[in-house]
């Protein structure tokens, strides 16, 4: 059987069109899983990140802190999570939410950092204070490496949620986890490819997002180094 039949086989399996675990439900469940996680990332990494940027205190140790939370396996810490909050939501939102914010910390601290500083110096000449500052000119400034850094999350933590499925709750990781133990290997196929078209659908979801969030100036020089088709 090849990968066409596998696929076919997933999709058409009776139980996978109504249900607990149809691919509706599944999906959605996969949903509110990275979105919960990266709600409480963006709430607990952007407001530090904008404030690193700005002051730029603690940038060295914000670098340093968030390649070592990448670092962590997300497995071990689903496993601690267990030990400590028993099988919950919370079990995998912790890991979730400690794989996305490090991307968001530093695209918000590394956003504000970039923008210009005569730009900054002009602003606060006007008379704006530094909290005006900061999200007048400082926050629109740094929107697309934030968006950047937000798709980066967003795509990680979507190919992360399948992790759920080794403490016995839901998502697209129960079609992958079950297949492999129970030999089913359409099951485990279709539950990959599903996880794999979400991250490519986040990834064409941001892509306009960032390119609209840019100044129009730096749109239209994006434009002019484009290649245009040849007649």
């Amino acid at each position: 059987m090849n990968w066409l039949d596998w696929i076919s086989t997933f999709v058409n399996d009776p139980a996978h069109r109504s249900g607990p675990d149809s691919i509706v439900h599944r999906v959605g469940e996969h949903l509110a899983f990275t979105g919960e996680a990266l709600l409480w990332a963006s709430l607990l990494a952007i407001p530090a990140g904008l404030l690193i940027g700005y002051t730029g205190r603690g940038a060295f140790a914000v670098t340093a802190l968030a390649g070592t939370a990448r670092a962590l396996p997300t497995l071990g810490l689903v496993t601690l999570a267990v030990l400590l909050a028993k099988i919950s939501d919370l079990t995998v939102l912790i890991p979730l939410v400690a794989l996305a914010a490090p991307s968001l910390l530093v695209a918000a601290a590394e956003g504000v950092r970039g923008t210009d500083p005569q730009v900054r110096d002009a602003a606060l000449g006007t008379g704006l204070t530094h909290r005006q500052v900061l999200f007048r000119v400082c926050l629109p400034a740094a929107l697309p490496t934030l968006l950047a850094g937000l798709r980066t999350a967003t795509v990680q933590v979507i190919a992360t949620a399948t992790v759920a499925a080794y403490v016995g709750l839901g998502g697209l990781g129960r079609y992958v986890i079950d297949g492999l133990a129970t030999k089913n290997y359409p099951t485990t196929v279709g539950g990959a490819l599903l996880v794999v078209l979400l991250a490519v659908g986040a990834q064409l979801l941001f892509a306009p997002l960032i390119r609209y969030s840019l100044p129009p100036g730096a749109r239209a020089q994006r434009r002019s180094l484009t290649p245009k088709e040849s007649l």
